[in-house]
């Protein structure tokens, strides 16, 4: 009895301290939607990392982001955050400050920013294709640092997806090039990226930022810049409101469009080519005449 009693101990104690040697589990977490979906191809199928959202996806872009205190809680249990950069996160300091130790991969880059007209940087930079190549080159090295038992699974991810995103960067520039009308006027600062990549000019823009009040001055501008520009078609967006873009419209007479800056959605993997394409079908109807 007493020899049966030490063998299951000893059996008891060895599933412990193999319990015990098992692989921690990796926290990953992206800032907001673009990332996550972006993270969300290049760690697919990796094993031992756990990839989240810090906001939800129906927050859209972080302009002003205040952190919440499930946000710290989030954060003080994550190994990495993958994050935009260009500015987009403007409450970086104050987690860096938080949390010391926190691996931090910025997806900017490498990518050639564009200023806006108040000096700062213009973060939009995923809603341009080659943008967003340069985004999951620098997450897939990022996160090979973090994980390098998983490098060669993280390669391939990427690879297979700065395929996808390749073909779809020739898609959009085989059918745009073409277009008779290049101009547009744009709802926020979401697309100059996109118009640089494929020769679109931004004839106005409503406001720098979503929520950010016009004057009647500054409506009146952008009215007078409409007009001056042939009245091109209008670009609102899915995740916002604008009265002022209803004002402008009537005002000149200019049709309105739908653009989806993809700052929400679905977290499907195939969300980036999805809505790109998307917009591409609502681009050629609007530059068609």
């Amino acid at each position: 009895m007493k020899k049966i009693a030490a063998l299951l101990l000893a059996l008891l104690t060895v599933s412990l301290s193999g319990c015990g040697a098992a692989a921690e589990e990796i926290s990953v977490m992206a800032t907001f939607y673009p990332v996550y979906i972006l993270a969300e191809n290049v760690l697919d199928g990796v094993e031992g990392v756990t990839l989240s959202s810090m906001t939800p996806p129906s927050t859209g872009c972080l302009h002003d982001y205040q952190l919440l205190t499930s946000d710290m809680r989030a954060l003080a249990k994550s190994q990495a955050l993958l994050i935009n950069g260009a500015g987009m996160e403007s409450f970086l300091p104050d987690v860096t400050d938080q949390f010391p130790t926190l691996a931090v991969i910025d997806c900017s880059q490498g990518v050639e920013l564009l200023k806006e007209e108040n000096g700062k940087y213009n973060a939009h930079i995923w809603l341009a294709p080659e943008n967003a190549i340069q985004m999951v080159q620098n997450l897939r090295d990022g996160l090979s640092a973090l994980l390098p038992d998983q490098k060669d699974r993280i390669a391939e991810n990427a690879s297979a997806y700065i395929a996808r995103l390749s073909a779809l960067d020739e898609e959009l520039r085989a059918a745009i090039e073409p277009l008779p009308r290049k101009q547009i006027v744009t709802f926020h600062e979401a697309f100059p990226y996109f118009a640089r990549a494929y020769g679109l000019e931004v004839a106005a823009v409503v406001a720098l930022e979503p929520d950010e009040p016009i004057s009647p001055r500054m409506l009146k501008q952008v009215i007078e810049k409409v007009k001056a520009a042939g009245n091109p078609p209008l670009f609102s967006e899915p995740q916002y409101e604008s009265t002022v873009l209803r004002t402008v419209a009537q005002e000149t007479g200019a049709p309105v469009y739908e653009l989806d800056p993809l700052v929400t959605g679905d977290g499907a993997k195939t969300a980036y080519e999805a809505v790109m394409r998307k917009n591409l079908a609502v681009l050629l109807e609007a530059l068609a005449n």
